[in-house]
């Protein structure tokens, strides 16, 4: 491969996919916190299942921040910057939390 080949890189549909990624993680955060939320108040709403929810539903929005940010950033250019190691550690964080918060709503 020559140099000048390398230097004209087409990324094709890399950034499609990954944007679209994106997306669906995106719909399961949704439907996963929307269930929790659910079968939290199911049973009356108590002061911890509103508590639960509330931060379950703010975490969900960060992640969204986040995605969208991404999304946005993909479609920006044809060669889109990489993911900063802020933005992933952050990404990490929310589903984490919202796994751990949507488990103890549950619970």
């Amino acid at each position: 491969m020559s140099e000048g080949a390398a230097a004209e890189r087409d990324p094709g549909l890399q950034p499609e996919r990954t944007r679209l990624a994106w997306r669906r993680t995106t719909l399961s955060g949704t439907v996963s916190a929307v269930l929790a939320v659910k079968t939290a108040l199911h049973g009356g709403p108590s002061p911890a299942t509103l508590i639960g929810c509330a931060l379950c539903c703010v975490l969900w929005l960060g992640f969204l921040s986040l995605a969208h940010h991404r999304i946005r950033t993909l479609t920006s250019s044809d060669t889109p910057r990489a993911l900063t190691p802020r933005h992933a550690t952050a990404a990490v964080l929310c589903t984490v939390a919202m796994a751990v918060c949507g488990a103890a709503l549950v619970l």
